[in-house]
């Protein structure tokens, strides 16, 4: 084991409520799984997984180079210890392709479930999308989905009970003329279980600031969506905004409180019904800023910015002093609450570019340490 150092993060928002406690478990390599090595030459980036029905056949994607070319492709079938390329199970058109690949599993209104794999952009500027009908042997030529964007679908939920799919990212914002590189959150729909999507309705336009990366979950009793945004100029706080309508209509944008400030959002609910929400840390005065980070806390924390419980330094990134390039983890937990939390980030000191890298650790582990860390 690593040795764990609890620090404790300093505030500097009036509403950001009491110190938040930190521990570390970054020096734990035993906790660590390299899924792609960079090397002098090589940068992998913007990786994101998908746990397949059997609990142990896991895929992640990614990228070659900084919102590069997609189309790495790994398979584990042991629940994320070990993997294996599949680069050349892949069609020719995913190259043409760039920026950050998101993975899901979609079910479409029978209940039939694929796998989906979309990319930022074409050369068009259009984003893509390739399904498997298969568990992810084979899969499609990328193809446009028609729909302009900086991202693809940086989250997708399903709503209506399942009948329909929500998906959300950041593009420019329309008609924009005077702001090069502005962001605004947009929703589309599904009713056909992926394959194809409504015009881009905007739901966050905050001026002055950037919302982008977009991730949802849910209330404990369903009834209510909650989209957690990174705020791009890193000014304050993230965001947050919440619909009690399926997503129909949304709240005007908020801070979220000090600890969940950061960039690409991504968690899982624990079996006790907390939630373990990773993203790369970018709070002011924090002492993990720009490091990989998980907050601990409960939708009720969230729901009504309070601090949390706690937050875990998961992954240290070599890429400072510069803010960290690291995070838009993929987020999975197994039957026995292993939680595995997959980034892309630069792993050691030198001439070594990004890797690809996994951590395992389940919240129980993390519960006894900060106790006995407090206790001490």
């Amino acid at each position: 084991m690593g040795v764990i150092v609890l620090t404790i993060g300093r505030t500097v928002h009036a509403t950001a409520g009491p110190d938040l406690l930190t521990i570390d478990l970054s020096t734990d390599e035993s906790r660590h799984v390299i899924i792609a090595q960079g090397d002098a030459e090589t940068y992998q980036g913007h990786p994101t997984t998908v746990l397949m029905p059997d609990n142990k056949t896991m895929y992640c994607v990614w990228t070659i180079g900084h919102g590069g070319a997609c189309g790495p492709m790994a398979r584990s079938r042991d629940s994320g210890k070990s993997w294996q390329r599949m680069d050349d199970q892949l069609p020719a058109s995913w190259k043409t392709v760039r920026n950050c690949p998101t993975i899901y599993r979609l079910k479409d209104p029978a209940g039939k479930e694929r796998l989906f794999v979309f990319a930022g952009q074409d050369e068009k500027g259009y984003m893509t999308q390739s399904f498997s009908e298969d568990g992810g042997l084979t899969w499609s030529e990328m193809s446009s989905n028609g729909l302009r964007a900086v991202m693809p679908f940086c989250w997708i939920i399903p709503i209506d009970g399942g009948k329909r799919l929500l998906g959300m990212t950041n593009v420019r914002r329309p008609g924009e003329t005077k702001e090069a590189k502005s962001n605004v959150v947009a929703q589309s729909i599904s009713d056909d279980g992926g394959f194809t999507w409504t015009p881009w309705n905007i739901v966050a336009d905050v001026r002055g600031k950037k919302a982008a990366e977009p991730f949802m979950l849910r209330s404990p009793d369903g009834q209510e969506i909650c989209c957690i945004m990174r705020e791009q100029n890193h000014t304050g706080p993230s965001l947050m905004m919440f619909s009690e309508d399926e997503g129909k209509t949304w709240s005007d944008p908020v801070d979220t409180p000090w600890g969940l400030t950061g960039d690409r959002h991504m968690g899982v609910q624990t079996e006790d019904g907390r939630w373990v929400i990773t993203f790369r840390d970018m709070a002011q005065n924090s002492p993990t800023r720009g490091h990989f980070v998980a907050w601990v806390g409960t939708y009720d924390d969230i729901r009504n910015s309070k601090p949390g419980q706690y937050r875990v330094k998961l992954l240290h990134s070599y890429k400072l002093p510069r803010p960290g390039d690291c995070g838009y983890p993929g987020m999975e937990i197994l039957p026995d609450g292993t939680i595995l939390a997959t980034t892309y980030i630069k792993y050691r000191p030198g001439k070594e570019k990004h890797s690809v890298v996994s951590v395992r650790f389940k919240i129980e582990e993390t519960d006894e340490i900060l106790g006995k860390q407090i206790r001490n």
